[in-house]
């Protein structure tokens, strides 16, 4: 019995070891990929390049919005579905760009985690609303330590994860006027390790990404603890669709994290009622953001990667999509 055994288990090591890839969890998803959208064919100014993408997000027209850390373009780059250059602003308005969102009037929000702030702008580029003092690190009701994202409630109140130097989740007002923050560090129930992410379904439950506790947790909207999940990795952002879909970019733990510096990530479609993961596939990535079938990732390799469904097929009489792209 013991010599079947042992045979049983040399047998099972050794087709792992012939097999050598481990699968995708919830099956691979079938996408290819744009790896230099923005850049190739390049349309923008004379000598724009980017530096390290941060984040990217889409307004209702289908537009891309880039925000990158390069001094060879404009912080914040915008470009039509086809990845043509459109417009830009920002330079020299920016302490260190991390996070970008669209709300549903097409105003664009960024987190700047160098000068402690948060910025609202029409999406032509003008200022409408700061908050946070300028490079003063605060932990009050008008500052900030280094804020990373932000999220939109169904009645227009929204939450900003701050983030890198406080671990706590702030809420404000439609209008914008402070109402309450919840988190500090630690591990329990509420509690953060540098909240990097925040996100909100259409029941108005909030999602914030504890990146260095390797857990997704949730609240309702009074920041109550609801439930988390550990078995997402250490999760760098998630995107909430109006249909109730979620996609993140995540890694598998926050050493892998640091080490690779946001490389051997994983793009993850999840089940927003189980936290069942549907799909996986590779990829870099700080940032995601999804419009219909579309996948944007912002990547600190100097990247936005566009995914679009599509596995080597091609239109009938075609062999376009049989060519790989390097």
């Amino acid at each position: 019995m013991t010599r079947t055994i042992l045979l049983t288990l040399t047998t099972c090591i050794c087709l792992a070891e012939q097999n050598g890839w481990y699968p995708h969890e919830g099956g691979l998803m079938k996408y290819r990929v744009q790896i230099r959208f923005g850049e190739e064919p390049d349309t923008t100014p004379d000598g724009w390049k980017f530096g390290r993408v941060s984040a990217v997000a889409t307004d209702s027209s289908g537009l891309v919005y880039v925000f990158q850390r390069g001094p060879k373009a404009d912080p914040l780059v915008v470009f039509d579905a086809t990845g043509k250059y459109v417009r830009s602003w920002g330079k020299g308005l920016f302490g260190n760009p991390h996070g970008l969102r669209i709300d549903r009037q097409d105003h664009v929000w960024i987190t700047d985690n160098g000068d402690h702030q948060v910025m609202e702008f029409t999406n032509q580029g003008k200022l409408m609303h700061t908050w946070g003092i300028k490079g003063k690190a605060g932990t009050d009701d008008k500052t900030f330590n280094r804020p990373t994202d932000i999220a939109f409630a169904s009645n227009g109140d929204f939450y900003i994860s701050d983030g890198y130097g406080n671990s706590r989740v702030v809420k404000f007002s439609r209008a914008g006027n402070y109402l309450f923050a919840w988190g500090k560090r630690g591990t329990g129930p509420g509690e953060f390790n540098i909240p990097h992410s925040v996100a909100v379904d259409s029941h108005d439950t909030v999602y914030v990404s504890d990146r260095e506790n390797n857990r997704i947790q949730t609240f309702d909207p009074n920041g109550k603890f609801l439930r988390q999940w550990t078995h997402l990795g250490c999760t760098q952002n998630m995107f909430i669709t109006p249909k109730d879909e979620m996609w993140i970019i995540t890694h598998r733990n926050n050493i892998e994290n640091i080490t690779y510096d946001t490389l051997a990530g994983r793009i993850m479609h999840i089940d927003l009622a189980t936290g069942k993961i549907i799909g996986a596939m590779e990829s870099p990535g700080h940032w995601i953001t999804v419009r219909n079938t579309d996948i944007y990732i912002a990547s600190l390799t100097g990247n936005v990667f566009h995914w679009y469904p599509g596995w080597l097929q091609a239109p009938a009489g075609s062999t376009e999509g049989l060519k790989p792209n390097n």
